[in-house]
C-alpha cells in the first residue's frame, strides 16, 4: 500500500471518530437539558393520552391512588366545555353517538326508533348512584336518566386536562369509562365536584364510584387535591381489595 493511500484512510477515519465524537455529545447535551427543564418544571407534564400497564394497571384503587400527583387546582385557564369538543359525538365510528351508546349499554328493556336502531326511545335504568329504578321516556322525560362523566371535565381541566390537545380532550370525554347513565336530579346535585365534595348517595356504590376515579386520574396523568385524595383515601380503607376502575 502507497504512502499517499495509507494517508488520505487515516484522514478519514480521523474525520469519522470525529463526527462521531460530535454527535454524542450533542445528544448528551440535548439529555441534560431535558433534565434540567424537567427540574424546573413547576408542574407536572400532562401525558399525551391514556396510559398503558405500569401502576395504573395493577393492584388496587388504595395502590394506584398513591401514585397519583396531589398539588392544587390549576387556575392556569378557564374551563370551557367547547375545549372538550363536540358533546356526544360518533368517536368509535358505529353511526351511533355517544349519548345512545352509554343508555344502550346501562338501560335494560330497551327500544329503538323504526327506522333508526341507534335512538333510544325508551328503557329501564338501574341506578348505581341512588339504588332507583327510573323509567327513561325520550322526549316526554329525557332529563330523568342523564350520562355523567365520572371525572367531571371541569375537575379534569383544573387537574390537568387544560394542557392536553383537543383530540385527547375529546377523546376523555366520550370514553365509556367515564361514562355512567345515571339518575338526572343527582347529575345535577353532582355538578363538577370531586370526591372531597360529593359522593353518590348510595352508599355501597361510593367504593366502586371513587376507584373508577382513581383509575381514570392515573390512566390521564390528571392530579388530585390534597382533600381529594383524603377523602378518596378514606373510602378505598373500607374497600381495600376494589380495583381501580371500580372493575
Amino acid at each position: 500500500m502507497s504512502k499517499l493511500v495509507s494517508r488520505r484512510m487515516s484522514v478519514a477515519a480521523a474525520a469519522l471518530v470525529t463526527s462521531v465524537v460530535a454527535a454524542m455529545l450533542l445528544t448528551s447535551c440535548d439529555g441534560v437539558q431535558q433534565a434540567v427543564d424537567s427540574l424546573s418544571s413547576p408542574t407536572p407534564t400532562p401525558a399525551a393520552g391514556p396510559a398503558t400497564g405500569g401502576a395504573a394497571g395493577d393492584g388496587s384503587a388504595l395502590a394506584v391512588l398513591a401514585t397519583l400527583q396531589v398539588q392544587p387546582l390549576s387556575t392556569e385557564k378557564k374551563y370551557d366545555r367547547d375545549e372538550f369538543g363536540t358533546a356526544w359525538k360518533d368517536v368509535d365510528h358505529n353511526s351511533c353517538d355517544t349519548r345512545n351508546d352509554i343508555l344502550h349499554r346501562d338501560l335494560r328493556s330497551v327500544t329503538v326508533g323504526k327506522n333508526d336502531d341507534c335512538i333510544v326511545l325508551s328503557g329501564e335504568l338501574s341506578d348505581p348512584y341512588t339504588n332507583r329504578i327510573i323509567r327513561f321516556n325520550r322526549g316526554r322525560d329525557s332529563s330523568a336518566v342523564q350520562i355523567d362523566h365520572v371525572v367531571a371535565l371541569a375537575d379534569a381541566w383544573r387537574t390537568g386536562a387544560y394542557a392536553w390537545t383537543d383530540d385527547v380532550r375529546e377523546a376523555f370525554a366520550n370514553d365509556p369509562q367515564n361514562l355512567l347513565a345515571v339518575d338526572g336530579p343527582t347529575n345535577i346535585d353532582k355538578s363538577d365536584q370531586d370526591a372531597s365534595e360529593w359522593l353518590p348517595p348510595a352508599k355501597g356504590y361510593q367504593c366502586s364510584y371513587v376507584a373508577r376515579q382513581v383509575g381514570l386520574k392515573a390512566r390521564y396523568h390528571l392530579w388530585v387535591t390534597q382533600a381529594e385524595a383524603d377523602a378518596m383515601r378514606g373510602v378505598l380503607s373500607t374497600c381495600p381489595s376494589q380495583p381501580e376502575l371500580g372493575e
